[in-house]
């Protein structure tokens, strides 16, 4: 059924059309959108908290309680992103469920063999199939089950090259991923989980605005005579957090070239601690790739001359 042609016999009176945010929001966003109604996608948790009030809770009530929600400015709007940012998305999602799938295979491939006295141990990805195959020659009626979870695991490692080299010409053919893989510890899966995070750094007034979205900063909690800052708010994207705060890890344990951005971070790994440096740089990290972006300037490795 085709939602835009339900609309038309009120088309006149409707001035805003009020879309909680949900699995198809971003799809029944674009066709309101293409079908020229003024859709506005509103955040859900602070529209849960207004409806919340309701003593019957039913789909007419709730769009009853958007629509007065809507009616009296009361609402957060949420970016929709653009089909571009959605296919990237998607593109590191199936990635990164390859991968778990790898790692959980491995993991069960070692747990049963330890019920019967083999461990594995530490081995790379690249030794870890010989390393069961000379485990089972110690135990060869083992092969009915485990024979059959390697070929699983070779499976999931073939199709995980396949979605990295596909993330890594994506990167290589976006310009935008490219001028943000001049900054250090940012590689393809950063300058992709960004781009598509941010999507348009224009609807960020400010770069400093960019770590507070994806969850860098500290919370806070104030009630009375309590007063305490808290660790930081994890709101937004935790792959994107994820992503930011491994470069930083990179960047700070990893990269040997020397860098502003680098040298604040180990002044800061020295007061605090390496654990509280990192999320500091990731924070950082996320203000410089907004205003690169902004600006279409690469990373500046050298300080700026007074």
């Amino acid at each position: 059924m085709r939602l835009a042609p339900c609309f038309m016999r009120s088309a006149d009176r409707i001035s805003g059309v009020g879309l909680e945010a949900g699995p198809l929001s971003q799809w029944l966003y674009s066709g309101l959108a293409a079908a020229g109604y003024p859709v506005i996608c509103v955040e859900t948790r602070h529209m849960k908290a207004a409806l919340s009030a309701q003593i019957n809770k039913t789909d007419r009530n709730d769009a009853r309680g958007i629509a007065q929600m809507m009616r009296v400015g009361l609402f957060k709007p949420v970016h929709v992103k653009t089909v571009r940012s959605q296919e990237i998305r998607m593109l590191l999602t199936a990635r990164k469920f390859v991968q778990t799938k790898i790692l959980d295979a491995e993991n069960n491939l070692r747990g049963l063999l330890r019920n019967f006295g083999l461990k594995v141990g530490a081995v790379t990805r690249l030794q870890f199939e010989r390393r069961i195959i000379e485990l089972l020659e110690q135990s060869p009626h083992l092969r009915l089950v485990i024979d059959p979870l390697l070929e699983v695991r070779r499976v999931l490692r073939k199709q995980f090259q396949h979605l990295q080299k596909a993330m890594e010409r994506l990167a290589e053919s976006d310009d935008t991923c490219k001028l943000l893989m001049t900054a250090p510890g940012v590689g393809p899966l950063v300058a992709l989980s960004f781009r598509a995070g941010v999507d348009e750094p224009a609807r960020f007034g400010r770069s400093r605005s960019v770590p507070a979205h994806f969850g860098l900063t500290p919370s806070r909690y104030q009630s009375g005579e309590i007063d305490r800052d808290r660790g930081i708010s994890k709101c937004g994207d935790a792959g994107i957090r994820w992503a930011l705060v491994e470069a930083a890890g990179i960047l700070l344990r990893i990269s040997k070239r020397s860098s502003p951005l680098k040298a604040w971070g180990l002044s800061v790994a020295r007061r605090r601690g390496m654990a509280k440096a990192t999320v500091a740089v990731a924070r950082r990290l996320a203000i410089i790739l907004h205003r690169m972006w902004v600006d279409n300037t690469p990373y500046r490795w050298e300080a700026k001359a007074a």
